[in-house]
């Protein structure tokens, strides 16, 4: 009998380690998730895990030279380009306007609703401390719905979550009122190139806007090839010391030292806690 209960726990275990999971990321515009999640979201994707990106605005303030509906209608063309170019299985623009989002009821419904049809295991987004008011605002969002989506008398016409799923952030620079900490840390080396080739879709925002803002759209080449190997040099971000811990933790001192780029999250205190040894095998290499 004891070996049977063994065989059988062996056999739930590996059931358990098979078992699709289903990510949901939040940001705040259109090209936010690909920015900080892109990488991971491509490795999950590629190990048959269903991932969707969810945009809380409809982008249509976050432009030099178009705005409004035209905008929103471009930018929404380029996350689902983006989608495809990274391989996850849907990205969702929700009709708010850019700029002007606040952390109402109605738009924590709409989170809401977006985890519960999506019956996540794993939700992603900002912390609520950041430059732009629509990242502060997405991070308080997704906390206030972090317990809801259990609730089945908040939003009754969507069917709560069974479990309430893992709730992370994204790596950000802030220090005030707490420092962003790496609890799990995701190399992307191997990947960086898929993730550029996803953010290379957003092409009002890399090649057009932020340039724009960062007054130096000059700089951006012409060529297309050039123009995305330019796009991948700008977005290399230093690998603090943290992060480094973290990445040693993960891949052992030597791996560790020759990695370069990477995506990092925090575990945030609502929802499931799982230690940070599920985290590390949830979380892929």
């Amino acid at each position: 009998m004891r070996s049977l209960a063994l065989l059988i726990l062996a056999a739930l275990s590996a059931f358990a380690q098979e078992r699709k999971l289903r990510i949901i990321a939040f940001g705040a515009h259109p090209d936010d998730c690909d920015i900080k999640f892109g990488g991971t979201a491509h490795k999950f994707a590629k190990a048959g895990h269903l991932v969707k990106f969810v945009s809380v605005t409809n982008g249509d303030a976050g432009h030099h030279e178009i705005g409004g509906g035209m905008l929103a209608k471009r930018r929404y063309a380029e996350t689902q380009e983006s989608a495809r170019r990274v391989g996850i299985a849907e990205y969702e623009v929700f009709d708010n306007h850019d700029g002007e989002l606040t952390p109402n009821v109605e738009v924590r419904r709409q989170v809401i609703r977006a985890i519960r049809k999506w019956n996540a295991d794993i939700v992603i987004a900002p912390r609520p401390n950041d430059y732009h008011p629509d990242h502060r605002y997405t991070g308080v969002l997704v906390q206030d719905a972090a317990y809801m989506v259990v609730v089945p008398n908040v939003t009754p016409d969507v069917p709560p979550v069974a479990n309430n799923p893992v709730f992370l952030y994204y790596q950000d620079g802030f220090q005030k009122p707490s420092p962003f900490r790496p609890d799990v840390v995701v190399a992307l080396d191997d990947v960086w190139e898929a993730k550029v080739h996803a953010l290379d879709a957003h092409t009002s925002q890399f090649y057009e806007w932020l340039p724009w803002v960062d007054h130096r759209l000059d700089q951006v080449p012409k060529d297309p090839s050039e123009r995305k190997r330019w796009l991948s040099k700008m977005r290399v971000q230093p690998v603090s010391p943290e992060v480094r811990a973290t990445l040693i933790r993960r891949y052992g001192p030597d791996r560790a030292a020759k990695i370069e780029r990477v995506e990092s999250f925090e575990l945030c205190e609502y929802g499931r806690r799982p230690s940070l040894q599920e985290l590390d095998k949830i979380f892929p290499k």
